[in-house]
């Protein structure tokens, strides 16, 4: 069975930069691994949230993929 995932983040104007560069850096990951079957990110109309989104072939493959991101440094430069 698919699983999804939806988001919202509202990171504070500091920090925005740093959580796009993460959110763009965990797609690459989650998308390369087995089982994903789509990830976007998009930022709200008002521009103050990020909203993240992902879909996995099962509860498993999504696992899978978190436990991948985690592992993966997130040295993206905004």
């Amino acid at each position: 069975m698919k699983v999804g995932l939806v988001a919202v983040h509202y990171p504070r104007r500091e920090h925005w930069d740093e959580m796009i560069a993460r959110v763009h850096r965990a797609a690459e990951v989650l998308t390369a691994t087995p089982g994903c079957l789509a990830v976007d990110c998009w930022l709200s109309e008002d521009n103050q949230a990020v909203v993240t989104m992902g879909q996995w072939e099962s509860e498993q493959a999504r696992m899978a993929g978190f436990s991948a991101a985690r592992s993966t440094p997130c040295t993206a430069q905004p």
